[in-house]
């Protein structure tokens, strides 16, 4: 059966900026000093985005939402195999904010920003494992 074309291309769409959030979060930890706060953000986003496109490939909609744990429920509804994954990373939450504007949150560490990308790149290798090759980027 083949997939509708146009399910296909938004969904690799989704993907695409969740791949491009990845390369920009490891990019900004080449820097020296590595700018960690701008890595736990793509982090986050690349997260976000993964998740996004997984439900629009369920045809689900998808709200204006950076909550990871929101969007961690809707995906663990369609495969719960993903549960223990998104619960680990629901925390990235904060990082669509937390150090976006001067404040009160001092930086992130080296090793938490690490962390933080490890675990995009689990969602988003466990995404693209969930999809068909058509879908991937």
């Amino acid at each position: 059966m083949q997939s509708d074309p146009v399910l296909v291309a938004e969904t690799r769409s989704w993907l695409v900026r969740a791949s491009n959030d990845l390369a920009a979060a490891a990019h900004n930890m080449t820097a020296q000093p590595p700018f960690v706060g701008d890595a736990v953000f793509h982090a986050q986003q690349a997260t976000e985005k993964a998740l996004k496109g997984f439900l629009i490939w369920h045809r689900q909609t998808i709200r204006k939402t950076h909550s990871l744990v929101k969007l961690g429920q809707e995906c663990s509804q369609l495969d719960t195999s993903l549960q223990t994954l998104l619960s680990r990373a629901a925390p990235l939450t904060e990082y669509a904010w937390k150090f976006r504007y001067p404040g009160q949150s001092t930086e992130p560490s080296s090793e938490e920003a690490e962390d933080a990308m490890a675990i995009a790149r689990q969602v988003y290798d466990a995404i693209l494992n969930r999809l068909p090759t058509e879908a991937h980027p």
